[in-house]
């Protein structure tokens, strides 16, 4: 057979159809482009079919011989089937599909037979677009080779040099209607080719939308000048981070768009970083201190100096050896910068750089060091050392400066220039790692992808698009200037992505009254699935005497009343009794100005029963202060569902 061209409609961020191009090599060709609609398939002869993305998939892999849909043998041809209807079904939440696959997989690397097939890419591509945490033995082995195919990241890298124009400022302005300021950088030492920016997430929790905020302008900066980005995980506290956290922010940059130049550890510099600890002590920059931790936080509130600041060299190596062995005593200590104790910038008093942590295995070294050094004293110190010419982070960390240039001077090494821009504050919403790991424990959440959560994958799963995502972002500039922002402010911007591309289907809740439309008929009449967007297709609707409203919706009609059957027209109520309503329709009334309008379904046998899930915050009041405990404010009602 000859070549099939796929058409495939510019940002989308996961897609099954390039994966199955990919997968079939030289018999499909891929093309980007600028769609309203979904993917058209062109075949040899000139056929074309628009439709979804795995309804492309399927065309596709047909016709090419049907190979991954193991059509050579009719019983994994049948299995295929089932395994991918139930990856496209969306009656079935990710929970309950996650649970049913990695009992699939406990004896199988693929989900049918011995290679993959139709039924792996469109699992693989239902699990990538629902964010959902993919943490079980068999299907997290599953997914990590799904991921680690040539064909999976042939496909990735295909969407996202064609991510279209969400990180452009047209599109900024077309979602949000204002510019991101970003003149306000003023930085020096731009020079076009060697600007090297990086983002460097502790591996501790998911990444949520503040991080989201401060990788893109890391990656804007290094891209508008043809730099590097390096993503550089901070892993010096093993107790709080797991190579969980470090899978899902990779994964998360790459569906944000983001491609860092380089991957790097803190881990990778331990040594070094030990080494330049010896010196400091050796040189009298940094001392070892015994003082119990309350003790030690009132004396830095007061700007008192203790005893240990001006101990003898000999105690100071001394206590410096038993924490790198991670004695008794040593287990008591930790090493603080020798800086100015009568600082009026509390960074300054002394701050620790390195402290023992008791029975810490780390993810990456195991148990190698007892002693891990403080993300003040490594992030400076390794930028400077990786090249970093441009550290941009949200002003929650501006009293730092002063101290990361200090601890730069101290080190005798190249001053990264740092830019504090404004962090993403939303009301209702804590952005803290370890507020958000408290609702994970105590199972207020489902997980770090749960709806409520302002994660990526949690804003994801709740409806965001990453379009959407970069453009609002995008728009917010770097300016220094902080507020607190209404979440409406970001779903607008989602809905006009949205809008224009989503199909409209009808519901009614489980509570509702019938109205019996007297002189009605019933028929099926074919419409458009989107009055302005014709690509998407058409849907049949049932139009029947009896109809379904909702109850809240018919309180207080009346009879003689006039109302309008949205898409349908106006009826007139000539009687309501008990949980039946009837009523004339006016098919000559075009009048719906003043009328109360009215969603409806036909009554019929084989109405699909679906479950509608209401999110709200999961806090209850707009900002948390300081001293505010968060279990006090925990909206107990913030998840609800309604049969329909």
């Amino acid at each position: 057979m000859g070549k099939i061209t796929v058409e495939v409609p510019i940002g989308e961020s996961v897609s099954a159809t390039v994966a199955v191009g990919y997968l079939l090599g030289g018999d499909v060709e891929l093309v980007a482009a600028e769609r309203s609609g979904g993917y058209s398939v062109l075949e040899a002869n000139g056929g074309s079919s628009d439709c979804s993305d795995y309804e492309a998939a399927k065309l596709v892999a047909t016709g090419c011989g049907g190979t991954l849909l193991a059509t050579e043998d009719p019983a994994l041809g049948a299995e295929v089937i089932e395994y991918c209807t139930l990856a496209t079904s969306a009656s079935i939440p990710d929970s309950d599909l996650l649970e049913k696959v990695n009992t699939r997989l406990w004896t199988r690397s693929f989900l049918v037979g011995y290679s993959i097939s139709l039924a792996d890419v469109f699992m693989w591509s239902r699990l990538s677009k629902s964010g959902a945490p993919v943490n079980a033995v068999n299907v997290g082995r599953w997914f990590s080779h799904m991921e680690s195919l040539p064909a999976i990241g042939k496909s990735k890298a295909f969407l996202t040099e064609n991510s279209g124009t969400a990180g452009d400022w047209a599109e900024v302005m077309r979602l949000v209607k204002s510019q991101g300021n970003f003149h306000v950088f003023n930085l020096p030492g731009i020079e076009p080719g060697k600007v090297c920016t990086r983002f460097p997430p502790e591996p501790s929790g998911y990444l949520h939308i503040g991080h989201a905020k401060a990788a893109l302008l890391n990656d804007f900066l290094a891209r508008s000048y043809n730099g590097k980005l390096i993503l550089r995980f901070d892993d010096t506290n093993p107790t709080k981070e797991k190579s969980e956290f470090e899978d899902n922010i990779m994964a998360d940059l790459e569906r944000l768009g983001i491609k860092p130049d380089t991957l790097e550890y803190t881990s990778d510099y331990f040594d070094k970083l030990l080494e330049m600890a010896t010196d400091w002590i050796m040189q009298g920059y940094a001392y070892v201190d015994k003082t119990p931790v309350e003790e030690m936080r009132r004396q830095r509130m007061a700007c008192e100096e203790n005893e240990y600041r001006t101990a003898p060299l000999e105690d100071n190596l001394r206590l410096w050896e038993e924490m790198k062995q991670g004695t008794e005593i040593g287990l008591t200590c930790c090493v603080r910068a020798k800086i100015d104790m009568q600082s009026k910038n509390g960074t300054m008093r002394d701050p620790i750089i390195y402290r023992c942590i008791e029975g810490a295995v780390h993810h990456r070294t195991g148990t190698k060091y007892k002693l891990y050094p403080s993300y003040d004293f490594s992030c400076p110190i390794v930028d400077s050392l990786e090249g970093v010419t441009h550290a941009l982070r949200s002003n929650e960390y501006i009293d730092r400066e002063v101290q990361y240039y200090w601890m730069c001077d101290t080190a005798k090494l190249r001053r990264p220039y740092m830019w504090d821009f404004s962090r993403l504050n939303f009301k209702y919403a804590v952005l803290s790692k370890r507020k958000l790991q408290w609702f994970v424990d105590n199972k207020i959440v489902e997980g770090w992808a749960d709806p409520r959560f302002p994660t990526v994958q949690g804003i994801r799963r709740r409806g965001m698009t990453i379009q959407a995502l970069r453009a609002f972002i995008l728009s917010q500039g770097a300016s220094k200037n902080t507020n607190l922002m209404e979440w409406d402010k970001i779903w607008t911007v989602n809905k006009r992505v949205i809008d224009p591309v989503a199909p409209r289907h009808t519901a009614i809740g489980k509570a509702n009254r019938v109205l019996i439309v007297n002189n009605g008929t019933d028929e099926v009449r074919t419409v458009p699935k989107h009055k302005k967007n014709p690509d998407l297709g058409k849907k049949s609707v049932i139009y029947g005497r009896r109809v379904l409203l909702e109850e809240q919706d018919v309180e207080g009609v009346n009879e003689g009343e006039i109302v309008t059957l949205m898409d349908w027209g106006n009826v007139q109520i000539t009687s309501v009794s008990g949980e039946e309503l009837h009523g004339e329709f006016l098919p000559e009334n075009k009048d719906f100005r003043k009328t109360k309008k009215f969603t409806w379904l036909a009554e019929i046998p084989d109405l699909a029963p679906a479950t509608l899930i209401t999110y709200r915050h999961l806090i209850t009041k707009e900002k948390l202060e300081e001293d505010e405990k968060l279990e006090d404010f925990v909206n107990m009602e913030s998840k609800s569902e309604e049969e329909v």
